[in-house]
């Protein structure tokens, strides 16, 4: 099985959760190759500065010290790097320009002759004659239990929200959001963990997931949860009065 990965180069969580999957896949499943979109924590194309004014008046100082330590510290060691893991395991990377639904980007990818492209952290809509490329089309890591928390960060919106347990979904790609029919899904019971914590143990079950994803999709006769939309909750991006609701709810981030 020839797999095309579909992600973004995330400077803090990304990087070991791909070498995961990478040294986990099954012998059969090759991943040929890598698109690298642009980071993009609020779901649009944002200037490097918009993103950090951004971050900062929605989060606050300590936020917004405590990551901006973090990502100088990965320029100095980029060993997690996700384009550092690449090149580790000679994975191509993908180059393309634009948006990937473009003709001429499809007809990039459609060299590599992908039998399933996954998308982890993929921050634009597909289209259906990109869906169609790969054999088996394309599958997405959504860290929460579908229908419920479609859209941006439901690992904050989970923990603002009071939740008890949150998951992870593997699902196929439709041409909506968080909306196609979910492959692998696992529960996950929240506890006292921090925001920073919750996204780690979630990423880890998630590549686990795509994993048992890969294997149900190799052998065939699977049976698909149902995602039905009449059972959805949307979130997108939170503003600085969710943020306080989420502190007055005695949640942390890190």
């Amino acid at each position: 099985m020839r797999i095309v990965i579909l992600t973004q180069d995330d400077p803090f969580y990304l990087g070991k959760n791909i070498d995961f999957l990478v040294k986990n896949m099954p012998s059969y499943a090759q991943i040929v190759g890598t698109v690298l979109f642009e980071v993009s924590p609020f779901g649009k194309r944002e200037t490097f500065f918009e993103k950090m004014k951004k971050t900062y008046d929605i989060f606050g100082l300590k936020f917004f010290a405590y990551y901006s330590y973090k990502f100088i510290k990965s320029k100095f060691d980029s060993g997690n790097s996700v384009a550092k893991v690449l090149r580790k395991y000679d994975i191509p990377l993908i180059q393309i320009e634009g948006g990937i639904n473009n003709k001429e980007n499809r007809e990039i990818l459609k060299t590599y002759q992908p039998d399933l492209l996954v998308s982890i952290g993929g921050n634009q809509i597909f289209k259906r004659p990109l869906l169609d490329l790969a054999t088996y089309g394309c599958v997405n890591l959504h860290t929460a239990l579908l229908p419920k928390y479609r859209g941006l960060m439901p690992s904050f919106w989970v923990l603002k929200n009071n939740e008890k347990y949150t998951g992870v979904s593997v699902f196929f790609v439709d041409e909506g959001i968080d909306s196609g029919p979910i492959l692998v899904q696992k529960k996950v019971e929240i506890g006292d963990r921090s925001q920073e914590e919750l996204i780690n143990h979630t990423k880890q079950i998630g590549m686990e997931c795509i994993i048992e994803s890969v294997e149900l999709i190799q052998k065939g006769g699977f049976k698909l949860i149902p995602n039905p939309a009449e059972e959805m909750t949307y979130f997108s991006f939170p503003t600085r009065k969710d943020v306080n609701e989420f502190y007055k709810a005695g949640k942390r981030f890190f």
